[in-house]
């Protein structure tokens, strides 16, 4: 909190938010309400230096920085949307902590789940054809006098 009251009393502004996502659309808040909100929409931010981490919850320089942007940007009328928008206009899709489902992240979502009904679908198959009775298979022939003469002839045989 000391931090991003540093940066407020150093006047950080934001570089041309107008021109990525256009004129705010909210209304400016301030005090608590604005504390309350910048928590929650930097919780929706990853931070790019702990990958794993939400710019709130990162003690990062860069976070700390990101975090002071979104203050100001909802000191001054913007909405959660743009602020989202400007961020993942300047650092990428990576920076949101809920991707969106459209382009290659549909790919991230559904891969793992056909590969779970593929699996389910190969185990059912296998289990399906368990439970078939197997084919029968050639009888062997009870031997005969002479096959019996045969087998004796050779045993006496080794025995010599």
């Amino acid at each position: 909190m000391a931090a991003i009251v540093l940066l407020l009393m150093l006047q950080l502004k934001v570089p041309d938010a107008a021109n990525f996502v256009g004129a705010p659309q909210g209304t400016p808040i301030t005090g608590q309400q604005l504390t309350q909100r910048t928590n929650e929409v930097s919780a929706l931010l990853r931070c790019p230096v702990c990958q794993g981490m939400a710019v709130a919850d990162s003690p990062a320089e860069m976070a700390v920085n990101m975090k002071a942007q979104v203050h100001e940007l909802l000191a001054r009328g913007y909405t959660e949307e743009q602020i989202l928008k400007y961020f993942e206009l300047s650092y990428g899709q990576f920076v949101l902590l809920r991707p969106k489902f459209e382009g290659v992240n549909r790919l991230v979502w559904l891969l793992p789940l056909g590969a779970l009904v593929l699996g389910a679908g190969i185990v059912f198959y296998k289990l399906r054809k368990l439970e078939t009775a197997p084919a029968p298979t050639a009888t062997v022939p009870p031997p005969t006098d002479a096959d019996l003469d045969r087998v004796r002839k050779l045993v006496r045989w080794g025995k010599s």
